[in-house]
């Protein structure tokens, strides 16, 4: 499989890019979905989403003060 990057895969190959999908390589093709939950279900208007590439994950934290986690009641993805 030749990917977006123009990397080759092997049949059968996972892996993640730097854009925090995982994907799979099949004889079919290249299949890719995200690796990471993002919130859906907290309040708004104390607190926000910041996603760390890093870590492929989102944290939901008051506005004002960062080290401040908030409750989130749902997650897709």
């Amino acid at each position: 499989c030749l990917d977006e990057e123009g990397k080759v895969h092997e049949f059968d190959s996972k892996w993640r890019t730097e854009e925090c999908l995982d994907c799979s390589c099949s004889r079919t093709g290249i299949g890719c979905c995200t690796s990471y939950m993002t919130p859906v279900d907290y309040d708004t208007e104390k607190c926000e989403s910041i996603f760390n590439k890093e870590t492929c994950s989102y944290k939901v934290v008051e506005k004002d003060d960062h080290s401040t986690e908030c409750p989130v009641h749902s997650w897709v993805g």
